[in-house]
């Protein structure tokens, strides 16, 4: 089994890749040029209780998620605490360029990012949906970066923690501003992600699996369509207005319309078919998307 190295702080982050002693103890600034990678550690597994942003313009050598990470220049891609990134070749310093940026929860706990931290749904996605950059939005990042470096860099004071965490923010606000772009420049892509989503629910459906199963997940939804269950939501979320939870009840309460209208089962015996161990879960959500329960429904058609 591969070796897993675990960082539960800045400092021990830079311990385990043979670094000096951060400036600030909770988030550091990395040069990937400084890095270097032995055979020996090659199949490594990191894991750290830190969120790390990170800016490459060549094949860094990296796994996450479930894909294998090899992109063009300017990619940007995020991960949480607790996520495993996999070295996947040997490389030597100086051989590498970009920059990670790691931070510990604790510097942004207490602030306006700590309660907005999980809405920036970029750290859940998988490695090929990491965000491609044109030359203009990297220099964007790039400068976020550097006003952190030099906030790190130059003071510790009462005001560094409110100025480092308004720039992250800053970088993390202009990520989604060109995720949004992306989207738009992937639409065709996205249709084709909507289609299978649709044929997913038709088909669970047909085969009987609600019966057996309950409805489909997201999480098997996003695997099917061989993406993040994060990234799938966002998509559906941007061409269509609703997320993928959305859909998968849409596509239930279409189907009770259905059987109350043309079938004389029961409000229960309809809700058993659609996968609902309890039919006044079946009730309360019916009602939430049609403002009626079923029984109104019914008699109102």
């Amino acid at each position: 089994m591969s070796d897993i190295f675990r960082s539960k702080s800045v400092n021990e982050l830079h311990k385990s890749l043979g670094l000096d002693k951060p400036t600030h103890p909770l988030i550091t600034i990395i040069d990937m040029a400084k890095l270097s990678c032995d055979a020996d550690r090659v199949g490594s597994r990191l894991v750290s209780d830190l969120y790390c942003i990170a800016l490459k313009d060549a094949n860094c050598g990296l796994d996450y998620g479930r894909n294998h990470y090899d992109q063009a220049e300017g990619v940007l891609l995020f991960t949480a605490p607790d996520q495993v990134i996999t070295l996947t070749r040997q490389h030597a310093v100086n051989e590498i360029n970009g920059w990670l940026l790691y931070f510990h929860p604790d510097l942004i706990r207490n602030t306006p990012l700590g309660d907005r931290i999980e809405d920036y749904s970029f750290f859940g996605y998988d490695t090929h949906e990491a965000l491609h950059l044109s030359e203009q939005e990297q220099a964007t990042m790039n400068h976020c970066a550097e006003l952190i470096q030099m906030e790190i860099n130059e003071r510790i004071d009462n005001h560094s923690q409110r100025v480092i965490v308004s720039n992250i923010e800053l970088l993390l606000n202009y990520s989604f501003r060109f995720y949004e772009r992306q989207f738009n420049t992937r639409t065709a892509q996205n249709k084709d992600v909507i289609s299978r989503v649709e044929s997913l629910l038709r088909n669970w459906y047909k085969s009987g699996q609600l019966v057996e199963s309950g409805p489909p997940t997201i999480q098997y939804l996003a695997e099917e369509c061989h993406l993040s269950a994060s990234y799938l939501s966002d998509v559906l979320k941007k061409e269509t207005g609703r997320t993928a939870k959305d859909h998968i009840n849409d596509f239930l309460v279409d189907k009770a319309k259905n059987r109350l209208l043309n079938s004389e089962d029961s409000i229960s015996g309809i809700a058993y078919n659609l996968g609902f161990n309890y039919p006044h879960y079946f009730s309360r959500l019916f009602k939430s998307k049609t403002g009626m329960t079923p029984q109104e429904y019914r008699e109102r058609n």
